[in-house]
């Protein structure tokens, strides 16, 4: 499709990767319009973040789309390390917790992120949306009333917002004047690439650490459901890579006992420094920015795809609020207030790991996440327990009915969840709020807990006036 002629829209997304696949998803469901517009001609073709943690994958069961990605994916393999051709025994990359009520996500999953954009396009279709891709944002314009981008097909677009999810060298965050300041994490510039290799097994992700005291490393994954491996590898500072087929089947066979002719195909290249950054704001007007445009992770601990998708699902549920819901402008500030020092902690995470200053753990999970200081956690309660549930916490999974706490807040709604407490309800609204009652549950405790749409605690206590009093606070209305 090919965009001449001027569009009205209700959310302007720039970039289809993940973050802004995700957000147009999310903001289809809430009967928002977003137009995605790609510069390329067609979906990123590699496998880069192939990563996705547990949290994600509760973003991606909400969104409806997680079934596709446990079929197209696989937990995360046992590594592999050789030296001198011969195997060493395996190494585990990382603790992986048995599934429990509260967490039914717990394992790494991996599938290359080509295909977890594919999905992510399927069910936007699915929704009515699409992607209009070779079509870039040549310039932008704002007023009170919305922006208006011109486009390189010659078309222009007015809408209410746009979001800049057009990755981490984003046109759109430079011309905004947004400044992102980082730091490099190594020294060594890496290639990735994917490959075929069929001279080796695919149960082990197999590693290769340097035969001399350089610390330079090679690794090959085995990528669920094709027949590739994901090459990585460290270079030697200043290098410049060659990304060729013979260049990369050099690197393999410098760097394993594997030979040059047993890669025989190189589907994807791509060569990175490792760096860390942080854009000063996530807001400018009307215009946000999502992913990669905000934040850029090395890829040690798989935190770079996962941060973009969360941010695209907190940014998206305040976009419907405003859009569908007439609540104040005000409401998208706290996107910023809350993904911006998320993404702070996140990088230090991943810069950490990639140093080999901290492990894969608990933390690259994202369950932890939370949002207890920000302006949209109510707690009313008083004298709780150190590990206590509170407002701002992720909202736990566990038996609700015939289903699932998750069932329950699948959706674009609010959630009440009234826990072991008598206490007399409002009555469910619309699309708005959904009402659940539940018997005492050790991970709740007692009490009334209202789940925002993106599966957070905005308010918790006891007073069963507090949830519309919350409510009333957004100025939500049905649509």
């Amino acid at each position: 499709m090919v965009l001449n002629s001027v569009k009205e829209t209700g959310v302007l997304v720039v970039g289809a990767g993940p973050s802004g696949l995700a957000l147009a998803c999310d903001l289809a469901r809430r009967g928002v319009h977003a137009l995605v517009v790609e510069r390329a001609a067609a979906l990123f073709p590699g496998s880069r973040g192939k990563g996705l943690q547990p949290r994600t994958m509760e973003v991606f069961d909400d969104l409806g789309v997680v079934d596709a990605v446990l079929a197209a994916g696989g937990p995360a393999p046992v590594g592999m390390v050789w030296r001198g051709g011969e195997r060493q025994g395996e190494h585990r990359l990382f603790d992986v917790p048995e599934p429990t009520e509260t967490a039914p996500y717990t394992t790494p999953w991996v599938i290359p992120q080509r295909r977890t954009q594919e999905i992510l396009l399927a069910r936007l279709r699915e929704l009515g949306g699409d992607v209009t891709f070779g079509t870039a944002v040549t310039g932008l314009t704002q007023d009170a009333d919305g922006v208006t981008a011109e486009l390189s097909t010659g078309g222009t677009v007015h809408a209410a917002y746009a979001v800049a999810a057009d990755g981490g060298r984003s046109t759109l965050r430079r011309a905004l004047g947004i400044t992102m300041a980082g730091e490099s994490v190594g020294p060594h510039p890496m290639l990735v690439a994917d490959v075929r290799v069929p001279a080796l097994d695919r149960d082990h992700w197999h590693m290769f650490p340097a035969a001399d005291d350089s610390g330079l490393y090679a690794a090959l994954c085995p990528l669920p459901g094709t027949q590739d491996f994901q090459l990585t590898a460290q270079l030697p500072a200043g290098a410049t890579p060659d990304l060729s087929l013979d260049g990369v089947r050099g690197l393999v066979a410098a760097r394993t006992h594997l030979g040059a002719d047993d890669v025989t195909e190189v589907r994807w290249s791509s060569d990175f420094r490792p760096r860390a950054a942080l854009a000063d704001r996530f807001r400018e007007g009307r215009v946000f920015l999502a992913g990669d445009a905000a934040h850029v992770h090395s890829p040690a601990g798989g935190q770079g795809l996962n941060t973009s998708v969360q941010d695209a699902y907190n940014l998206g549920w305040k976009l419907g609020a405003v859009l569908r819901h007439g609540a104040p402008d005000s409401l998208l500030d706290t996107y910023e207030e809350e993904r911006l020092p998320n993404a702070a902690r996140m990088l230090g995470l991943s810069t950490r790991i990639h140093r080999g200053e901290a492990r894969r753990g608990a933390a690259t999970q994202q369950l932890g996440i939370g949002y207890r200081d920000a302006s949209l956690a109510a707690e009313t309660r008083e004298g709780l327990a150190r590990d206590a549930l509170r407002a701002g916490d992720r909202a736990p999974d566990g038996p609700c009915g015939a289903g699932t706490l998750f069932d329950a807040f699948r959706g674009p709604h609010f959630t009440l969840l009234a826990v072991g407490t008598d206490a007399e309800l409002p009555p469910p609204d619309g699309a708005l709020l959904h009402v659940h009652r539940i018997p005492p549950y050790e991970p709740y405790g007692k009490g009334l807990f209202l789940v925002r749409p993106d599966g957070y605690v905005g308010w918790a206590g006891e007073d069963a006036r507090g949830p519309a009093e919350y409510l009333a606070s957004l100025d939500l209305k049905q649509p």
